[in-house]
């Protein structure tokens, strides 16, 4: 604790006095409590939280939710040990409060207006922040309002006249590697590596006209850590652009590589204010703050219903957001969970942005201050669109059906014509999730809320009525049509389906056709697996068939009730796009707008989604007990403390860069595929290493053939690495797997991070390690334990030099922790692919290049091992220490290390040795 005396120690039992009956600064209430075994504080006047005063003073901008990243974002020290921490938090709170009296300090009439709000709904920090902001003058106002309205201030979005098709001038290899230079020297380096310099010269290739339709020309790249390779694509990228007024688009995985790559492009255009019109972030429709959402929250929690002073932080931090960007921007992901908040009423991403596909685009109030709007405008303009894989795949897709019935693109991909798929290892897994169906009782719920729109109480949404029902006043059949979509889905199933169809008691009471077929499948999951779904690591699976006779018969029914909801949505769609035709020369421009809108969102449904869960039933009668040779189709249960959450028909592709080439790279006219990771170094003896990538990425179909490039890092890792293989922990006994970790991580001091292929061990583990890394004063946070989204933890690991960190895949493919911070990895097993139905049906059928087949499983594990190596060094002068728990993982599955990275196999005792000195010694020449 920190008080008028000081920083002291306390013990645990004080230390829940005060959180419970203060008064009280902390760093996250909601994980204080955690770390206490107590459950998440409600708000008290007594309970100051540091990061939310920090979020009303400077909105939208970064903080690592601790008391060590508010000290950094503050420009000080960072403190180490939990004295200096406490110490620090106090200071960070008084710094805040001071910048706040500063004359300069800007938007004080505004921040007045809203503390105001705030404090009268019992906000802690609320007579501090008057006291504050009320050090300067300000003006006396009879009526000050809320202050919470802040749609009402945002700057509207403009049209301007369409760009026009993009040109066709090349990018020779010499001005790329000029450009580069020219890059570095903005960035503040003096030259370009070798490496660098050729990467930017081949790259240049994807940037160069294409000859044929159909034939893109595709580079297949891989650079090792620090080759640079953000800027070696940026460089041919943007000559392209200039060159012909053409958008460059940069896809990524990861959301965090998506801010790296904006904050890269600062080399390109220094200028903020040019950079924010030449670089767009572009991300999916539901990852942006929708304002009407927002209003609606605050309405309702000015009424007494909800949380208004999360509401009100919201409002702030949309006044000052770049981009309205809830998942990835400058969104302070850690807000809503700060304290116990009912998770319908927490003023976070969850309930903020459109999910529902609820959009009521131009007849929405702020249409014209709308984020997404503004931001698919902007990418139309930009030079360089920052976009995610699933939206460019999505996207395409969905323009490509659009072609195909002659209609035109929406615009939002219609210029993708040069693409750099960077973390290109992930483009399979990208297209498997966007070209996949699934027919489940909550995506069917989902269906019906889009139509019928909320049916209880207190329920947010809007459904086709409020949408589009004055739109279709003046057209007797389209009125129909809507009344015929609205009725036809109350045969879908409602909320509350997966207590219908799968409560624990067996007392199933399943409601309409489609939640019948969802019971009957279920019913066949059951006979066909071994597992209780209590003992169900990753849920419930079977083959689909042969099929039972009840899932065979209930499957005609609801093939037949989706039917009915599919013929009246086309019947709607057809009478809307007639509006279009025949009123075109007296439609106003937001009725257009919301016609064209309302077109996308039934295309998507009644062109896209029924149809496809429609084939997925009629397959089962149409093919018998014979399975459809380009899909894998199977039943599933997702399971959760025993307790059954969802069932689904599923149907993938076998190989997804089937429709990954046709729609995406096929029409493209140059694609650049990259990544650290990229070829397979372990493959088949006398095979060429990007084998593996060609068919992963579609380019194995191409007529003209990809050219392929590989280029190893700088870095120097036999002097800077040690990998080690322990040989004498029992991998599946999570005692000696966390007593293994617990040696090694205290050998380290900290910084390291431990990978897990199940979050079951992943917890086992966490309740055992975390008491005995706390007496040596190292923080441990975990995924799935800890009250923070994935990305607040990797930031929190970030600042602080000598936490640690528990987590899944989603950290090892999204972590970027250079320095001191990250120097240990443990890996509990070795992350073979699980053997389900559709993985198992991959290696049978892509499997060919290997041996047997197995080599596929060897080759994915080699690049998840690679990837997760890969996080370790991302400096010339990082050091690490990879550990891998499991004795079983053949040396094979290393063959993917970069050159000097040798496999050493001993014992845990001479592990922590090795870890320890090797650390120690590299401390030790920082100092």
């Amino acid at each position: 604790m920190c008080d008028d005396q000081g920083a002291r120690k306390i013990g645990r039992g004080a230390a829940e006095g005060l959180l419970t009956g203060g008064p009280v600064l902390v760093a996250h209430a909601a994980l204080t409590a955690r770390r206490l075994g107590l459950a998440a504080p409600p708000r008290s006047r007594d309970l100051m939280d540091v990061l939310e005063l920090f979020a009303f003073v400077r909105p939208a901008r970064f903080c690592a939710p601790s008391p060590t990243g508010l000290a950094l974002a503050l420009g000080l020290a960072e403190p180490r040990g939990a004295e200096a921490q406490a110490e620090a938090l106090r200071e960070s709170a008084a710094l805040l409060l001071k910048a706040m009296t500063d004359p300069a300090w800007p938007g004080r009439e505004a921040a007045v207006t809203l503390a105001e709000t705030m404090d009268r709904a019992g906000w802690a920090w609320g007579p501090r922040v008057l006291d504050a902001l009320r050090a300067q003058p300000v003006r006396d106002r009879q009526h000050r309002g809320s202050g919470l309205d802040v749609w009402s201030r945002l700057p509207e979005w403009e049209d301007e006249a369409p760009r026009g098709e993009a040109g066709s001038a090349p990018v020779d290899s010499e001005s790329a590697r000029i450009r580069l230079e020219k890059l570095l020297q903005a960035a503040g380096l003096d030259e370009a590596r070798p490496a660098q310099s050729d990467y930017a010269a081949e790259a240049a290739y994807a940037f160069s006209p294409r000859d044929e339709a159909g034939r893109p020309r595709m580079l297949l790249a891989e650079a090792g850590t620090g080759t640079g390779k953000t800027l070696g694509y940026l460089a041919p990228a943007s000559l392209w652009a200039e060159r012909n007024a053409g958008a460059a688009w940069v896809s990524t995985y990861t959301r965090a590589l998506q801010r790296q790559i904006d904050r890269e492009s600062a080399s390109l255009w220094p200028d903020p204010a040019e950079r924010k019109r030449k670089a767009v972030v572009r991300k999916g429709r539901e990852n942006y703050l929708c304002l009407l959402n927002l209003q609606e929250m605050v309405q309702a929690a000015q009424l007494g219903t909800g949380d208004l002073i999360g509401a009100a932080l919201a409002a702030r931090w949309a006044l000052h957001s770049r981009d309205g960007d809830m998942t990835g921007g400058d969104w302070p992901g850690w807000l809503p969970g700060l304290f116990a908040v009912a998770p319908a009423h927490q003023a976070g991403a969850a309930n903020l942005v459109d999910r529902r596909g609820e959009c009521v685009h131009a007849a929405c109030p702020h249409y014209r201050t709308c984020f997404v709007e503004k931001t698919i405008r902007a990418s139309r303009r930009a030079d360089l669109v920052i976009a995610n894989h699933a939206l460019v795949m999505t996207q395409a897709a969905f323009d490509g059906a659009r072609t195909a019935r002659g209609q035109k693109q929406d615009g939002e991909t219609a210029a993708l014509k040069r693409i750099v798929f960077d973390e290109g290892h992930h483009l399979f897994d990208a297209a498997d999730s966007a070209f996949s169906a699934a027919l489940s009782g909550q995506e069917a719920a989902e269906l019906r809320r889009w139509i019928r729109g909320p049916e209880g109480r207190g329920r947010r949404g809007r459904g086709l009525e409020q949408r589009l029902g004055d739109l279709c006043a003046d057209s007797e059949a389209a009125t129909k049509a809507l009344s015929d979509s609205i009725r036809a889905a109350a045969e879908l199933p409602g909320d509350g389906v997966s207590a219908r169809i799968g409560a624990a008691t067996g007392e199933v009471n399943p409601i309409g056709p489609v939640e019948r077929f969802l019971a009957a499948a279920l019913d066949q999951l059951r006979a066909r697996t071994s597992e209780a779904p209590g003992g169900a690591e990753f849920g419930l699976e079977c083959a689909l068939r042969p099929v039972t006779d009840p899932v065979l018969e209930t499957a005609r029914e609801a093939g037949r009730a989706l039917a009915n909801v599919e013929a009246p949505l086309l019947a709607l769609s057809r009478h809307l796009e007639d509006i279009l035709d025949d009123e075109a020369d007296v439609l106003e421009p937001s009725s257009r707008a919301r016609i064209e809108g309302a077109l996308r969102g039934l295309d998507r449904r009644a062109r896209m989604t029924l149809p496809a869960w429609r084939a997925m039933l009629a397959a089962l009668e149409e093919t018998g007990d014979e399975p459809d040779p380009d899909f894998v189709d199977w039943l599933s249960a997702e399971t959760a403390f025993g307790r059954i959450h969802d069932v689904a028909l599923r149907r993938h592709w076998i190989d997804p860069t089937v429709p990954l080439e046709a729609a995406v790279i096929a029409p493209s006219h140059g694609v650049l595929v990259t990544s650290a990771t990229l070829s397979d170094a372990g493959g088949v003896e006398g095979g060429d290493p990007f084998d593996l990538a060609r068919m992963r990425t579609g380019a194995a179909r191409l007529i003209e053939p990809a050219r392929t490039l590989r280029l190893d890092s700088p870095f120097d890792y036999a002097a800077n690495s040690r990998v080690i293989v322990v040989t004498d922990v029992a991998k599946d006994d999570p005692r000696q797997t966390a007593a293994a970790m617990r040696e090694l991580f205290l050998a380290s001091g900290g910084g390291a991070l431990g990978l897990f292929t199940a979050i079951r061990r992943l917890r086992a583990v966490y309740e055992r390690l975390g008491p005995e890394l706390a007496k040596a004063g190292l923080p441990l946070y975990a995924q799935h334990v800890d009250p923070l989204e994935i990305g607040g933890l990797v930031d929190m690991f970030r600042v602080e030099q000598d936490s640690c960190l528990l987590g899944t895949d989603a950290v090892r493919d999204g972590v970027d922790v250079p320095g001191r911070s990250l120097r240990l990895l443990v890996f509990d097993r070795a992350p073979w692919p699980r053997p389900d139905l559709l993985h198992k049906a991959r290696r049978e059928r892509l499997g060919g290049l290997f041996d047997r087949g197995r080599g596929y499983d060897d080759a994915l594990a080699r690049g998840r091992i690679a990837q997760a190596f890969g996080r370790l060094i991302r400096r010339a002068d990082d050091r690490g220490v990879f550990v891998m728990l499991d004795a079983a993982s053949p040396t094979r599955l290393f063959a993917g290390l970069p050159p000097g990275a040798e496999v050493m196999r001993m014992g845990l005792a001479e592990a922590v040795a090795l870890t320890r000195g090797f650390l120690e010694e590299e401390a030790g020449n920082r100092r």
